[in-house]
């Protein structure tokens, strides 16, 4: 049982829930499946990965963490990517229980073994489909949701009574029979012998092996469970009490079939582990890591969005020589970047998106760039990003180029909106421009030097502060050096010490910790006419001189700019502030120890739990966080403010310890007024006599809500089909009429009520209704933001909701593979012969057409090639040393339906070849299983 997740009480749900139960103790749940599989996983491909690049690969030691996985894989740098992956994977399935809890078909309860069964392969298809236009958060959101029914079949179903050790391989495939499912006039069960349901099944559903689940209802009068038929079991499922009585769910070992728990649990282990394999294969090793969020390099991504009008010359030259140098500087290091993402805006032309891994593609993109047009002076500097924040991964670092004010100014709290969701940090790199007059007069002397009205450089440095980002107000001529904050982001690990604004502004002090595991640590201020005094841990102090001295070793002045480069001390550090103007205050070092952060809300479902928020909290109302430490598996949370972010107040919270770094935060009022979340704890692994205390900080600055927002619907839109999202907002304070805006990142047409009357303490209802054009491709990412705001604008809360794009899809059979020819010398020196073959690679006349060969088992050389008189067949060359007598071709069609060619260098027959390849694939499996030590040779069952 790993230890990340073993014991997150905070998603606690009833005893009896419709899935393996999330209660701490023997058995075992939902999150530690999911969790143990996606660690096996991860450890596999990573093991494969180094095998083919002939490196070596030590498995970490039991048991698995994300943090001893990442170093495994040669990617420490990605601990939190991937830990922070796993946990939005894990929230996603578990919120099956929450906001489905009745939907039969999400729980395989009732028999609904077909509706089961599509929800899952559906979904895999859309992962597949993701992950192939490279939009990972969306594939990790349907891999959560699907996780959740593919579990509860081994749990909810006979499968495991009718003697079965393995999964059901049908499950997720949808060309194939999943068994012998009973008619609905069948009788499966009879009434539980007292407390003892261990033989309630009745003998002729065992023998014939007849698949049937349990019938599952909270309402008795309402139930529509069948004559004769099973029930789910439990305190609150009803159908329990009406003969036959009982149940035959192996949720808990209290369970009904609770005998019968760990085998439910190992099967449901190894279907996890089975779905992910196919998910892998589809996607290939690489993108099947980045899904996970682990990299090569870096974890953070480098995120430009451009003004490119005509203006605009000499800030592009600037882009393109610093991308260049970060691209030169930082390939092949663990600060390289895992994603490259340039959006360019102009008016009235936005885009397009690039979103690439490949920094060749990503400089060929930036020095494409040019500058031309605009017209008149303001420009669509939020649209653009918008669609940076909602492409980009979860807490990056965005920077915007301009030097217009913004012509999408109602895009401000949609912005906003997304900066909480995402916790990205934005900068705005801020230029003079020189602008034609507004009445647009030929005459060139009507071209006027001039910098941003102050109103409209104020939408961006509220937006940068709310982001922890910096509004960078700089000449021109200036810009190239004020770059160096890009290259100083780009950094892998970086976190945030300190974070604070004061404006208007006024005389303050502010400490932060510098504790033994930060290096590197840079003090960045915004701001006209601001002094400092910086005091270090030993008394020593430095006034604002702009040289080096005692405690800084470099300083950087330029514009509204000041950057500060400390000296390596460990302890508490003071920085006494003192300006009249508005300014910002941050402090990052980089540290492998950091935090992620979500805010939870009760389930409103039929069980107790909490759920991640997709909206600002409660305003004025007790609250709840979750803190998770990433980078370390020793250190904790002693203290957790709510800080003000225009003052000194706080609100501290009580830190409940869950196990495996995730820490319960309760407050008893949440904030009116925005604030930062500020984390303290105690490093396990400091060095004797050295300072053990850290602090961390979030970026991000939040808001609550007096207003509550709240949507759901399915997670798939199809292309040509209405898709409708039901939302409802609700208002603690005053009523009236409240203003509704929707909108979304691929500006699909969409319909919406634009404001609802709510009475005072009220709810009202509303629809969004959104239309992907019948061409929009497999795998889109629709971000949709649904926002309510009070009247006069006193308050507004959101709700930001991520779907996936899927074509109806008729291809359900894998590619084929046709054996041309097989040629060999082989003799007794097997190291002096070869063998080849070639083969022939097609989807049939059906099919979509092959996306993707490449080899899956095999050291020899291989060739791949479409064929010269027909695009629809794939031409494989492959030829290997006798030594290496077995190869296997790994083939993907372009909705994702796989096969495995497998082929020896001795002429069997085709029989043979079947036996072979069954043989191979068997020990594969079980050398892997072993290796992780999830097999017992005695027991015979993956553990």
């Amino acid at each position: 049982m790993s230890s990340e997740l073993t014991v997150l009480c905070f998603l606690l749900l009833h005893t009896g829930s419709l899935g393996f139960g999330i209660l701490p103790g023997d058995a075992l749940n939902h999150l530690e499946i999911t969790e143990n599989a996606i660690l096996n996983a991860t450890v596999q491909v990573c093991r494969s990965l180094a095998q083919a690049e002939g490196t070596d690969f030590t498995f970490p030691p039991q048991p698995f963490t994300a943090k001893t996985v990442a170093a495994a894989c040669n990617a420490p740098q990605s601990s939190k990517t991937f830990r922070q992956a796993i946990l939005f994977i894990i929230f996603r399935n578990v919120r099956v229980d929450l906001r489905h809890a009745f939907n039969a078909s999400f729980h395989f309860d009732d028999e609904m073994f077909v509706g089961g069964r599509k929800i899952i392969t559906d979904g895999l298809r859309a992962v597949k489909a993701s992950n192939q236009q490279e939009n990972f958060k969306a594939a990790r959101q349907q891999l959560g949701e699907i996780l959740h029914p593919l579990q509860d079949f081994y749990s909810h179903s006979n499968w495991v009574e009718l003697g079965n050790k393995r999964p059901n391989a049908n499950l997720i495939r949808s060309d194939s029979s999943i068994g012998n499912i009973a008619d609905r006039s069948r009788a499966t069960c009879r009434n539980c012998d007292g407390d003892d349901c261990t033989n309630n099944i009745l003998e002729d559903v065992i023998e014939e092996k007849v698949l049937t689940s349990g019938y599952f209802d909270v309402v008795p009068l309402f139930s529509t469970k069948p004559a004769g038929k099973c029930s789910h079991g439990g305190a609150i499922d009803q159908t329990s009490k009406i003969e036959p009585k009982g149940g035959i769910n192996k949720d808990t070992f209290s369970s009904s079939h609770g005998h019968l728990h760990i085998q439910a649990a190992n099967v449901a282990i190894a279907a996890t582990n089975e779905l992910l394999e196919d998910v892998r294969g589809a996607a290939g090793d690489r993108p099947f890591l980045q899904m996970m969020g682990i990299s090569k390099g870096s974890s953070k991504a480098l995120c430009f969005v451009v003004d490119t009008t005509k203006s605009m010359s000499d800030d592009i030259d600037a882009v393109k020589t610093v991308t260049s140098s970060i691209i030169n500087s930082k390939k092949g290091t663990e600060d390289e970047p895992s994603l490259y993402i340039l959006v360019s805006f102009n008016d009235p032309g936005l885009g397009p998106l690039i979103k690439t891994t490949d920094p060749k593609v990503f400089m060929d993109a930036i020095n494409a760039l040019s500058a031309s047009g605009g017209g008149d002076e303001a420009e669509l500097s939020l649209s653009g990003l918008q669609l940076a924040l909602t492409c980009a991964p979860l807490n990056s670092e965005i920077f915007l180029f301009t030097d217009a004010p913004a012509k999408d100014r109602q895009l401000k709290s949609t912005v906003r909106a997304l900066i909480e969701r995402t916790q990205t940090v934005v900068n705005f790199m801020i230029t003079d421009s020189i602008v034609i007059n507004r009445r647009r007069r030929s005459d060139n002397s009507q071209r006027q030097h001039r910098g941003i009205p102050a109103s409209d450089a104020q939408l961006y440095r509220d937006l940068a502060r709310a982001s922890g980002g910096q509004a960078i107000e700089v000449s021109k001529s200036e810009l190239l050096e004020a770059t160096s904050i890009i290259t100083d982001s780009s950094r892998s690990s970086l976190v945030t010490l300190l974070q604070a604004a004061r404006s208007p502004g006024r005389a303050d002090n502010f400490s932060f910790i510098v504790d033994e595991t930060v290096t590197n640590v840079t003090v960045y201020i915004t701001g006209r006419s601001v002094s400092f005094t910086l005091i270090g841990p030993t008394g020593e102090s430095q006034e604002n001189t702009g040289t080096a001295g005692p405690l800084i070793t470099a300083v950087q002045s330029l514009g509204n700019f000041m950057t500060l480069w400390l000296k390596k001390l460990v302890g508490r550090w003071e920085m006494r502030m003192e300006s009249t103007n508005p300014y910002t205050l941050k402090v990052v070092g980089q540290s492998p120890i950091d935090f992620l952060l979500d805010f939870l809300e009760p389930s409103k479902g039929p069980f107790t739990g909490f759920d991640a928020l997709d909206s600002r909290p409660r305003a004025g109302f007790n609250g709840s966080l979750l803190v998770s430490l990433t980078g370390t598996d020793t250190a904790t949370v002693t203290e957790v403010l709510l800080i003000e972010s225009g003052g000194s107040d706080e609100i501290k919270g009580v830190v409940e310890p869950q196990g495996g770094g995730n820490f319960l935060v309760h407050v008893e009022m949440m904030p009116s007024v925005e604030f930062v979340v500020r984390v303290k704890g105690q490093n396990g692994t400091a060095t004797p006599g050295a300072s053990a205390v850290f602090q961390r900080q979030s970026p991000t600055n939040f808001k609550a809500s007096n207003l509550t927002v709240t949507a759901d619907s399915n997670s798939i839109l199809v292309p040509g089909t209405p898709f409708s999202v039901p939302f409802s907002v609700t208002t603690s304070g005053t009523g009236g009429n409240f203003t509704i805006r929707a909108t979304n990142n691929q500006l699909f047409n969409s319909t919406f009520p634009t404001s609802l009357f709510l009475e005072a303490g009220n709810s009202a209802n509303g629809t969004v209704t959104l239309s992907a054009a019948l061409n929009t491709p497999s795998g889109t990412d629709v971000t949709l933001t649904i926002e309510a705001e009070a009247p006069g604008g006193a308050d507004t809360n959101y709700v930001v909701l991520r779907f996936s794009v899927f074509n109806t899809v008729t291809d359900f059979s894998g590619p084929v593979c046709q054996l041309l020819s097989q040629q060999s010398n082989c003799s007794d020196n097997c190291s002096s012969s070869t063998w080849s073959l070639s083969i022939q690679v097609s989807d049939g006349a059906d099919g979509t057409g092959v996306a993707s060969v490449s080899l899956k088992q095999g050291s020899g050389t291989i060739n791949i090639s479409p064929a010269a008189d027909n695009e629809n067949i794939t031409l494989v060359s492959y030829s290997a040393s006798c030594c290496s007598p077995d190869m296997e071709l790994l083939v993907v069609d372009r909705v994702g339906n796989e096969a495995s060619c497998f082929y020896t260098r001795d002429p069997n027959p085709p029989a043979a070849q079947s036996l072979s390849r069954k043989l191979s694939q068997s020990i594969l499996f079980l050398l892997n299983v072993m290796a992780l030590g999830l097999y017992s040779l005695t027991e015979g069952v993956v553990q």
